[in-house]
């Protein structure tokens, strides 16, 4: 559980690239995930192209953090492989808890990206990463080793709990 108390947003990163077997373990962390009637629509972009990384640095105005990072992973859903499409964005939000998780467990950083629901921001991903029709982009997380890490610190806050 410390990944849970030790992770931090981290916007800046070393120019060095992650190794693939880490990458792969985030995504099997992601995949990990408990999904709407267990339909797994999640999609997943691992991203290192730098040009492509430079476009989607643009897709947001909070999306700055791409251009200096190695690797982005975009996570999205494909409406067509759910019973359920309203569970897309919260499948995908539960995997995006798991990558940041796994990110942080491998030494590495990264931060969330909010894409979804916007739908400029959606377009824009999905433009540039030529996505399927059927897939809507939810988030961007870039990541890599850390230029440097801030220290988390406790966000429970005991008046917003309500025991009955």
């Amino acid at each position: 559980m410390d990944e849970i108390f030790t992770r931090v947003s981290v916007r800046q990163f070393e120019d060095r690239p992650v190794e693939k077997e880490k990458v792969e373990k985030i995504l099997s962390a992601a995949m990990q995930s408990p999904s709407a009637g267990d339909e797994e629509a999640w999609r997943f972009y691992v991203v290192t192209d730098r040009k492509r990384l430079d476009e989607l640095s643009k897709a947001s105005p909070y999306a700055s953090p791409v251009a200096n990072a190695p690797a982005a992973l975009v996570i999205s859903w494909n409406r067509e492989a759910l019973r359920f499409p309203e569970y897309g964005e919260i499948d995908c939000a539960i995997a995006s808890e798991n990558v940041l998780l796994a990110i942080e467990g491998l030494g590495l950083g990264g931060v969330m990206l909010g894409i979804a629901p916007i739908r400029e921001r959606m377009d824009a991903v999905h433009t540039i990463l030529r996505m399927p029709t059927e897939e809507e982009a939810f988030t961007v997380i870039p990541f890599g080793y850390p230029r440097h890490k801030g220290k988390a610190h406790s966000r429970f806050d005991e008046k917003k709990v309500h025991y009955l």
